[in-house]
């Protein structure tokens, strides 16, 4: 998992700029369909929003009733957040030059296509398996988040090869 007061500190020291504003998108799930407290995950928000001064846009999963032949009824949740980031990214532009993603997915090509029309870098972070070529390619820059050892909080555990 992310340290993010380390995180901080080394987007501060790689892009060096004047102001930073981060923002954290979160999907989580409504009170009442876990057998275990959300009550950490709230926390955890509050410490982003509080004590790192970060912008903390959250939702409710929407939990979808599904049928299946084969599995039968069951309930399916979604929390995608792509909307949410690409409104704030394009509503937000004028005020700044640099944009980072932590990001592989190729559904945020066109944002990106229009941020840098703007005239603003894009810089996208995410693993080596979890980006599309068309993303990595496509921004100013493109960092593999596993070979950054100084963000993470605990030991990175890898899956053996």
């Amino acid at each position: 998992m992310f340290d993010y007061q380390k995180l901080i500190k080394y987007i501060k020291d790689k892009f060096k700029p004047n102001e930073l504003k981060v923002f954290y998108y979160a999907a989580f799930p409504a009170d009442g369909t876990r057998s275990y407290s959300l009550d950490k995950r709230h926390k955890f928000f509050t410490f982003l929003k509080k004590g790192l001064n970060f912008v903390v846009r959250k939702k409710k999963l929407k939990r979808i009733k599904i049928i299946d032949e084969e599995l039968g009824e069951g309930i399916k949740e979604k929390g995608d957040m792509d909307v949410e980031i690409a409104v704030d990214a394009m509503h937000h532009k004028d005020k700044y030059d640099t944009a980072i993603f932590f990001s592989g997915d190729s559904d945020f090509l066109i944002l990106i296509n229009y941020l840098k029309k703007a005239g603003k870098k894009v810089y996208v972070f995410s693993s080596k398996n979890n980006i599309s070529e068309e993303l990595r390619t496509s921004v100013d820059g493109y960092c593999d988040v596993i070979s950054i050892d100084e963000i993470w909080g605990k030991e990175l555990k890898r899956r053996k090869k």
